[in-house]
């Protein structure tokens, strides 16, 4: 049977460095658990990175709002266009699952941006912006806004805003016509917990939110009622071990290919952890909280055969390699690291024939 193909893309600030390449494009060596680069993409400060559900475009994060790509069948890039999102840069982004709208969180403004696609997978027209209000004390990052993940229901029908400055998630409803977002519903974390990332469960029943300041994933049971979502809060499970370093931010958030594992990292700590997900009941359980050798794990990812994991690290401009094994509840070093400027996050993407 013939080995499955994957690349990775992987984002990163282009500030400082020497060269505009914010997007790099890995050969995924699944066998071996490595990376080789195969191409750079020019492009500012590729904040973040995501993929079309159709897997057919890419969209990033950039200076001058969002860049679209056409995803060629050797997982290059093909530039479509660019769009502005009228602010500030932002610094997640998403789409609908049917991939007609393009969805920006904006951290420094605390503003969504809702923007249609074209049926070529280009950035149209903004259709909504909604500023996050908040209690505004100047010098503090807490109460302001600080939208920081944007992402929809798997139902399609809510986009979940994460606002770490304002300890909560807001539920706005899409108007998958007009393109407009309604305010519905609150999710409420504790005080200066800073909700920071959001995935569903493959069957989109449960919703998982890493808190960067308290070192936490929430898990809530999603259904509809009488037309209007409701979360119930199920289980919070830390992202550390008991002994730590002092001063830890989460930050990644990503669930395995197959939706059995949920990955997270720590900087300060720089550690990765990896849970269990019970299917049934949606429940996490810690298989390892273990170190990643690098300075600000950003992001972390299995591979997609769950058998080794990459850490990218943001200031010691590093991935590091890993194999794992998670019925063991290893995670030892796999080779030397790769030098990646300032990396913010990784996706995997299978190649098509």
């Amino acid at each position: 049977m013939e080995q499955e193909k994957y690349v990775a893309y992987v984002s990163t600030y282009t500030i400082g460095n020497q060269d505009n390449y914010g997007i790099r494009i890995y050969d995924v060596d699944m066998k071996n658990g490595r990376m080789t680069e195969k191409n750079q993409v020019e492009i500012t400060n590729s904040s973040y990175i995501s993929i079309s559900h159709n897997q057919k475009f890419l969209y990033s994060i950039t200076d001058f709002g969002v860049e679209a790509y056409r995803i060629l069948k050797n997982g290059d890039l093909e530039v479509i266009n660019e769009g502005s999102i009228n602010g500030m840069r932002g610094c997640y982004l998403s789409t609908d699952y049917d991939d007609k709208f393009l969805f920006v969180g904006g951290y420094h403004d605390g503003k969504i941006t809702v923007l249609r696609l074209r049926e070529d997978g280009g950035i149209g027209p903004i259709t909504d912006e909604i500023y996050h209000k908040g209690l505004g004390s100047i010098a503090e990052r807490n109460f302001r806004p600080h939208i920081n993940c944007v992402k929809m229901t798997r139902d399609n029908k809510y986009l979940c805003a994460a606002d770490l400055g304002m300890d909560h998630v807001n539920v706005y409803r899409l108007d998958h016509t007009s393109g407009k977002l309604k305010p519905i519903d609150i999710i409420r974390s504790e005080q200066e917990s800073a909700p920071r990332h959001l995935k569903f469960s493959k069957d989109g029943k449960f919703l998982y939110i890493v808190h960067e300041l308290k070192n936490y994933i929430d898990v809530y049971k999603y259904e509809e009622i009488n037309d209007n979502p409701e979360f119930e809060k199920i289980q919070t499970i830390s992202t550390l071990n008991d002994y730590h370093a002092g001063g830890s931010a989460a930050s990644a958030l990503n669930i395995s290919t197959d939706f059995k594992y949920l990955v997270s990292s720590n900087a300060g700590d720089n550690s990765a952890v990896v849970y269990r997900i019970d299917g049934k009941t949606g429940m996490l359980e810690k298989i390892f909280c273990l170190p990643v050798s690098g300075d600000y794990p950003k992001d972390a990812n299995l591979f997609p055969d769950n058998r080794h994991l990459v850490s990218l690290n943001h200031e010691s401009n590093t991935m590091t390699f890993f194999t794992v094994d998670l019925k063991k509840g290893l995670l030892v070093m796999n080779g030397k690291e790769l030098k990646v400027p300032q990396p913010n996050c990784i996706i995997f993407h299978k190649l098509t024939e």
